[in-house]
């Protein structure tokens, strides 16, 4: 079962600004609209960094690098250098593209190593501690974007980031929240105490001058001065005397890798996601070529026929998600088969909406062959048409818990994206087949689904979220909020959500948001629901292209993100 671990200031937050149903949506809600640029991220810090970039004559390209490492110091809990992620951009001519600078096993990983002397998976350890961690990316990853594609010198990039860490960043009340909520397990990972282990409260500002550091070292010797010379040697040290294996080869070694996204249409739109080892952009085009053919702006948000639809459609994508997809080097996959309209149309034949499927009769689909909810994402159009989104974790909340307090940032736990056997869920419930079991300098499979919207060749959105399995429904609920159902970027944004991903077997949905006769109604036709376990289904960011050309930040509530643009 999925716990997606928000606390209840959080949910109280949420509800009480947001408990909206089919019948008391408010009417025309717009988040910011600026005219000439935007930054939409989990903290204003980094926003407001990212958004100053643009103002220097920055492009979206630098403003993400600024962004991205802006996060590691304001947003710990999510935001890293001991991390990775992906982005998919849309320039201003049209060209698109992505990049994956997503986690790696280590050299001495094995297929077996989270497993005991009968064979039973240990959870604890691919979750807490130095063997879970992979290889980090994010470093290698904003320096492969700046050097392609960036056009300020890195120094203007960097200096603003530096001075954050150095300066300190407010501790809010959810931070305060989840900082105490996860202080149990620092002790388990980390031998000596490190700064998240005081009491922090609200109003409180955190500085993190050994961080400052590291990035001082990474803006003189580039990504060398992340994967070689002293952090390296720290940083590989540290790991091995917690018990993890990285080595400092591991960490020289590591490249981020150029890709080609997943592109669909649905209606009149152009959907550019991310491809493997993102599930991202497979699931979400199999999902939404699924549903295509019903009438959902007709049905209505939210509405028993609307639910069934989508939810049907999720239960045969993920089924097909946990057999076929993996690292696109190691593993083939039929991508172009999966998302084929016969292939799917032949996957959605015997769905009724007279009844539920139940999972235990769906399995992946038969064919010829020839991956927190604890992640950050943000969105970026800048002046001159470029979009970015990128979406980027350490795995689970602070990742593997094990901070490294010299260097001054969290390393993550993606080891645990991998299936350590086939056939067991991971920590999000997740279950996993050998395309995506451990191998040495392989990636993990991801959810993460950054992803940018045209509409009749025009740029129109810029979406993506955090929140593990729940990602990719999260981003397709927001895409079809604003093009079914015609609400702005922040009524999308804002509108409660729901989640199937086959097993297990039942509608996660955030609470008393739901009419109460839609879940009667649902349960009657044999479908379970819960709304215990995800008090908040994911924390989108996005950014819609307005008919005036100007720009509309959809902020989520659920978090402290924050639009800001000029």
């Amino acid at each position: 079962m999925i716990k997606n671990l928000i606390y209840i200031v959080t949910l109280l937050c949420f509800v009480a600004s947001c408990k909206k149903s089919n019948d008391t949506k408010e009417v025309n809600k717009k988040g910011l609209v600026t005219q000439n640029a935007m930054v939409v991220s989990a903290r204003v810090e980094a926003s407001k960094i990212g958004r100053d970039i643009l103002k220097k004559g920055g492009n979206a390209f630098d403003a993400m690098v600024a962004t991205e490492l802006a996060l590691a110091v304001a947003y710990p809990y999510a935001g890293n250098l001991g991390g990775g992620g992906f982005m998919v951009y849309r320039k201003a001519n049209g060209d698109i593209g992505a990049i994956d600078y997503r986690e790696k096993a280590p050299l001495a990983a094995t297929k077996n190593m989270f497993l005991d002397k009968d064979g039973d998976v240990i959870p604890e350890k691919s979750r807490l501690g130095a063997l879970a961690v992979g290889v980090p990316g994010t470093v290698a990853g904003v320096f492969a974007v700046h050097e392609k594609l960036g056009s300020l010198p890195i120094e203007d990039i960097l200096n603003p980031v530096i001075a954050l860490a150095r300066q300190g960043v407010v501790v809010t009340e959810k931070q305060e929240e989840r900082i105490k909520h996860y202080q149990p397990l620092f002790p388990k990972a980390n031998k000596d105490s490190i700064v998240f282990d005081k009491h922090w409260k609200a109003n409180d500002t955190i500085k993190y001058p050994p961080l400052a550091l590291t990035i001082e070292r990474i803006l003189k010797y580039g990504k060398d001065g992340f994967y070689k010379g002293q952090t390296a040697k720290t940083l590989a040290k540290f790991i091995q005397d917690n018990g993890g294996i990285i080595t400092e080869e591991d960490l020289a070694k590591y490249q981020a890798k150029w890709r080609t996204p997943i592109t669909f249409t649905y209606d009149d739109l152009k959907i550019i996601s991310m491809s493997p080892p993102s599930s991202g952009g497979v699931c979400l085009a199999q999902i939404m070529k699924m549903i295509e053919p019903f009438h959902l702006d007709e049905y209505g948000h939210n509405s028993l026929k609307t639910i069934q639809a989508i939810t049907e459609a999720e239960r045969r994508a993920y089924a097909d998600r946990s057999f076929y997809l993996g690292d696109p080097d190691f593993v083939e996959i039929p991508i172009e088969t999966l998302t084929k309209e016969a292939y799917l149309s032949g996957r959605m034949a015997d769905f009724s909406f007279e009844k539920a499927t139940l999972s235990s009769a769906i399995s992946h689909g038969n064919i010829q062959i020839i991956e927190s909810d604890e992640t950050t994402h943000y969105s970026i159009i800048d002046q001159f048409g470029n979009a970015i989104s990128a979406t980027t974790t350490l795995n689970g909340a602070y990742g593997s818990k094990l901070y490294c307090s010299e260097l001054g940032f969290f390393l993550n736990n993606e080891m645990d994206d991998f299936s350590s056997k086939p056939g067991e869920p991971n920590m999000f419930g997740l279950i996993g087949a050998e395309a995506n079991s451990i191998t040495p300098e392989k990636r993990m499979l991801s959810s993460m689904t950054p992803t940018i919207v045209e509409k009749n060749g025009k740029l129109f959105m810029s979406v993506g979220t955090p929140g593990g399995s729940t990602i990719i429904t999260s981003v397709l609920q927001t895409i079809l909020n604003v093009h079914e159902f015609k609400m702005t970027m922040q009524e999308a944004v804002d509108a409660p959500r729901f989640h199937h991903q086959w097993l297990p077997d039942l509608i996660m949905m955030e609470p008393n948001s739901f009419d109460k006769t839609i879940i009667k109604q649902l349960e009657e036709l044999g479908y379970s629901i819960n709304e215990e376990d995800a008090p908040v289904i994911g924390k989108v960011d996005g950014i819609l292209v307005l008919d005036d050309n100007s720009y509309e930040g959809g902020a989520d509530r659920r978090g402290d993100d924050t639009a800001v643009g000029f």
